[in-house]
């Protein structure tokens, strides 16, 4: 039997089912999301992500929010439980060029106080900028 388009998945129909894409290395994890995250995303989100966790146990997962647009308490939820099951596995777990939208409900919510957030290099050169005139 030959393999047609329609028996194969191409690679975005997979993203859009599971509602991210990955990457991996020897040790990291990296789960892309991006558009809105809502009570209805996060829910099939948190069980596609949980089983990557479960069949791949990566040293270190990492969230990449930079493409998210629109995030409400379930994204906060998808991420507390993610930081949660990464803290029982013994792994690190951390959070990815957040927009500024998102960062500010992080903020807000306290989880920068307790999960590491990496910024892209511009932005941690805008706040050094934004410090100095604030001086």
């Amino acid at each position: 039997m030959i393999k047609g388009d329609t028996e194969l998945k191409s690679e975005k129909d997979n993203e859009e089912e599971k509602g991210y894409s990955l990457t991996e290395t020897e040790d990291e994890l990296v789960i892309i999301l991006g558009g809105e995250i809502d009570h209805h995303r996060a829910l099939k989100i948190r069980v596609n992500i949980d089983t990557e966790i479960a069949e791949r146990r990566p040293k270190k997962l990492v969230m990449e929010l930079s493409r998210i647009n629109f995030m409400d308490s379930s994204g906060l939820g998808l991420i507390m439980g993610r930081y949660s099951k990464m803290q029982v596995l013994g792994g690190e777990f951390v959070l990815r060029e957040p927009c500024e939208g998102v960062m500010r409900i992080i903020r807000l919510a306290g989880l920068d106080k307790i999960i590491k957030v990496e910024k892209s290099e511009n932005e941690k050169e805008s706040n050094k900028n934004e410090a100095r005139k604030n001086k």
